[in-house]
């Protein structure tokens, strides 16, 4: 065990950067993930998030007596393949970046600039392709004719998609639809191209190919309220899926798309309502660093989740507190996405519905577990469900009938897992102003 100290300030090789040299320099991170696990092990704060801490923290302990210049390279990659991006060490961690602290310390994003060197030597799986493009999967799920939802509950093929894809054979997968959110906008007269409007809608790919009743009920609670609002279709996905293996060339091509159809709406003065805080996260936080592009900032400054929106004109005198129906039971559970506490914006959707009259709203915290595409995998599937019990036993324990989160994927989660779908806060807001808007959703085998 060597006796020299590691310190806890940053190495020549601190980098989150992709346009630094040293972003790529091998030695350079290996001395960074060095110093990170040397602060990670003498903190231990973040042992309950995800598998990477307790893993590192087994590995220092019980096989290298506490020298984590000892850890392998297997080991360092078990423990960044065991992050599933969630950032709730991050908003946690006392040493990061955000809060201007001396060790500039982000550990999440030490594990992309570990995936992103990786990727460069080694290249892309088959699954990192299909993954990493949602909307190609979209456009073929189209094509069968629905045959592909019906496909995805037949265990011979569920069997195939493990074996080829990785893609774990119990996991709950998503229905996609026949018609898109971006044709029925069309259809709709909601896409005219029209740029002087107050906010334009980012749909996100999961609201576009798999769920868009998300955005058709905000589109309805902006016009509840009076909000001026375009959609604009083609935007594709934001490139988070893609990135989540470390391909920042598929990062880059798929977010230049979306800054080629948002701009015009930026630089007209509207803002942009993502209707997933992940996507919003990435346009947010990450554009404007992963990307080589001066509009990345105009657009990160324009986005806001639909409800933060919401939120800040709640003084003005379109804001219509005139609900015409209420939760049944009078109780709404909510749970918290990781990336939108990772936004630090507030849960301006929890606020939101607490309005709606003899309405209470019930909190849960706790990672769902999902993330992504990490429970969809072989790998994934045993610890989403594992680390996500926390937060389906808050959940049915409120013994709500109506269950609410800004992340669909955790919707998803809870439907599995824990035997209800959440729905988007849009969605409750939007039955909220129906007479009779709300059914009381049947519970799932």
């Amino acid at each position: 065990m060597s006796s020299e100290i590691i310190s806890y300030q940053p190495t020549d090789g601190l980098c989150y950067d992709p346009k630094d040299p040293v972003y790529w320099d091998q030695d350079a991170l290996d001395a960074e993930l060095t110093r990170a696990f040397e602060i990670c092990h003498g903190c231990r704060m973040c042992f309950k998030y995800c598998d990477s801490f307790p893993d590192l923290f087994s590995f220092i302990d019980e096989a290298h007596d506490g020298d984590v210049r000892a850890i392998t390279a297997a080991e360092t990659d078990t423990v960044m393949e065991s992050c599933f991006q969630c950032k709730l060490c991050e908003v946690q961690c006392p040493y990061t970046p955000r809060d201007g602290h001396d060790f500039q310390l982000d550990f999440p994003r030490l594990v992309h600039r570990y995936k992103a060197q990786r990727r460069r030597r080694t290249g892309l799986t088959l699954r990192d392709r299909m993954f990493g493009d949602p909307d190609r999967i979209g456009r073929l799920s189209r094509a069968t004719l629905g045959l592909a939802n019906g496909m995805n509950r037949v265990s011979l093929h569920r069997w195939f998609l493990e074996k080829v894809l990785g893609v774990h054979r119990d996991k709950q997968l998503p229905d996609y639809v026949a018609e898109t959110f971006d044709a029925w906008a069309v259809g709709a007269g909601r896409d005219t191209g029209d740029t002087a409007v107050e906010t334009v809608i980012f749909p996100t790919c999961f609201v576009n190919n798999n769920e868009p009743s998300i955005g058709k009920d905000t589109l309805a609670v902006m016009d509840a309220n009076q909000v001026a609002c375009e959609c604009v279709g083609g935007t594709g996905c934001c490139g988070m899926p893609a990135w989540e293996s470390g391909d920042l060339e598929g990062l880059r091509k798929r977010a230049g798309v979306v800054l080629d159809k948002l701009m015009p709406y930026v630089d007209a003065g509207a803002k942009v309502l993502v209707l997933q805080p992940t996507c919003a996260m990435m346009i947010r936080r990450d554009y404007p660093e992963l990307l080589d592009d001066p509009r990345a900032q105009r657009l990160a400054d324009a986005v806001r989740d639909p409800s933060e929106f919401l939120w800040s004109i709640r003084k003005e005198d379109r804001f219509n507190s005139d609900f015409k129906s209420s939760p049944p039971g009078g109780t709404v559970a909510y749970h918290t996405p990781c990336h939108l506490r990772a936004q630090a914006v507030g849960f301006r959707g929890r606020e939101l519905m607490k309005k709606i009259p003899g309405t209470q709203v019930t909190t849960v915290m706790e990672c769902c577990g999902h993330d992504g595409t990490y429970a969809m995998k072989v790998e994934g599937f045993e610890p989403s469900a594992r680390i996500g019990k926390p937060a389906f036993d808050g959940m049915n324990a409120s013994d709500a009938v109506v269950w609410a989160s800004e992340c669909a994927l955790a919707g998803i989660q809870f439907e599995q897992h824990a035997g209800r779908r959440a729905m988007h806060p849009m969605q409750v807001l939007a039955c909220a102003y129906r007479p009779d808007g709300f059914e009381i959703p049947e519970e799932s085998p």
